[in-house]
């Protein structure tokens, strides 16, 4: 004698149904990439860049928060050498970038002396937002809502933490999450 089936049976238009259903179903999110302009010439791109952590950061020369460079940049000179990039994305969203990347550049490396790796002036937000933060806010809803906004990826892509332009790159929430991904 045949045992019955333990639990609902799911019958053959309810089968279809589960199937359509999950098909339909927007998949997980996977890792952000895009790859950038550099403001040095050639590209920077998020995918040579997997197996370490990443934090992007929009940046402007002309806004209150300009003086988070200097945290960014000591941010990157502890945390290099175990793996850490820091990524600055000079932008002009907000209406507080220099004119061009030459003056960008040389805004940064005058008053902070700055090495880290710089893109060219790129949109962060709206319909015309680069690639990796139309992707950053697939993922997770964030989108820059001024200067400064810190996007953390882990060494396999997908973003960890997001912050805005108060929280500074030399604060505990922002170590510890590095820490964290290179422990």
């Amino acid at each position: 004698m045949k045992a019955a089936a333990k639990g609902p049976a799911l019958s053959l238009s309810s089968s279809l149904s589960l199937i359509v259903a999950l098909a339909a179903a927007p998949a997980l999110a996977g890792p952000v990439s895009g790859t950038f302009p550099s403001i040095d010439g050639g590209t920077l791109s998020v995918e040579d860049w997997r197996g370490h952590p990443v934090l992007v950061v929009n940046t402007a020369s002309q806004c209150g928060f300009t003086p988070q460079y200097e945290g960014l940049q000591a941010l990157y000179d502890t945390y290099r050498d175990r793996g850490l990039v820091v990524l600055a994305v000079p932008s002009d969203d907000f209406n507080q970038e220099l004119a061009t990347a030459e003056e960008v550049k040389a805004f940064c490396e005058l008053n902070y002396d700055l090495t880290l790796p710089m893109t060219d002036i790129t949109p962060v937000r709206g319909a015309g937002a680069h690639e990796f933060y139309r992707a950053v806010k697939a993922e997770t809803g964030f989108e820059p809502g001024w200067n400064f906004n810190k996007v953390l990826i882990a060494p396999s892509g997908e973003v960890v933490a997001t912050w805005g332009s108060s929280v500074r790159p030399e604060s505990g929430k922002i170590t510890g999450a590095v820490e964290r991904l290179l422990n």
